[in-house]
C-alpha cells in the first residue's frame, strides 16, 4: 500500500479552528446545543473542539456527549469479526436541544444513521446536525450529508482515508492509504 499525505499539521489546525469558529457563528453561547462525538474516532474530533472552543474563545460549560453506535448500526451482525461496543458517555439529555453530531469520516453514512437511531435513547432533540472532518463524498450509501465539513476528500472504493491524532509526539495528519 501507498501512504500518502492529504492535510499537513498546518492544514489540520487551520480546519479545526475554522470548524470551531462555524459553531459559534450558529450556536452562540452554546446554552442550548450539545456536542456528541461518535466512538471511537469522533471523540477525538470533540476533544480538540471543545478545547480551542474553551481555550481560545473563552466559551464555557459545553455539554457534551460520546455515543457509542455498535449495537444500532445495519451490518451489526454481518461483520466478519466480532464487534467490540466502546463506551457511551452521556450524562446530558438532549430533549429539546440542538445536537451536533461529530465524527472524523464520513464515508458511508452507515454510522451516522446509526447514531441518528440511537440519540433517541436519551431524547428528542429539536435538531440534528452533522460535523466531520473529511467527507469520502462518493462513497455514500444513505443521502446524509453534513452541515460542517473539513475538506472532501475524492478516494476510490478499497482505499483508507486516516486520521492520526496528535499523541506521543506525533502530528495531526490525514493520510490515505492507496491500494
Amino acid at each position: 500500500m501507498v501512504r500518502k499525505t492529504l492535510l499537513s499539521q498546518q492544514k489540520f489546525e487551520t480546519i479545526l479552528n475554522r470548524l470551531a469558529c462555524q459553531l459559534i457563528e450558529k450556536h452562540k453561547d452554546f446554552q442550548n446545543t450539545v456536542l456528541i462525538g461518535l466512538q471511537p474516532r469522533g471523540i477525538y474530533l470533540l476533544n480538540r473542539l471543545i478545547s480551542i472552543l474553551e481555550e481560545s474563545y473563552g466559551i464555557k460549560n459545553i455539554s457534551h456527549g460520546k455515543l457509542d453506535v455498535t449495537f444500532f448500526r445495519d451490518d451489526f451482525r454481518r461483520a466478519e469479526t466480532i464487534l467490540s461496543p466502546k463506551s457511551t458517555k452521556m450524562d446530558v439529555i438532549v430533549e429539546n436541544k440542538l445536537v451536533v453530531l461529530i465524527d472524523d469520516v464520513l464515508y458511508t453514512g452507515r454510522s451516522i444513521r446509526a447514531a441518528l437511531t440511537a440519540i433517541d435513547s436519551f431524547g428528542r432533540p429539536n435538531e440534528i446536525e452533522l460535523l466531520v472532518l473529511i467527507d469520502r463524498r462518493f462513497s455514500r450509501h444513505l443521502p446524509i450529508q453534513p452541515d460542517y465539513l473539513g475538506t472532501q476528500i475524492d478516494a476510490i472504493q478499497g482505499d483508507k482515508v486516516k486520521v492520526q491524532w496528535n499523541k506521543n509526539g506525533i502530528e495531526n495528519i490525514v493520510y490515505i492509504e492507496e491500494k
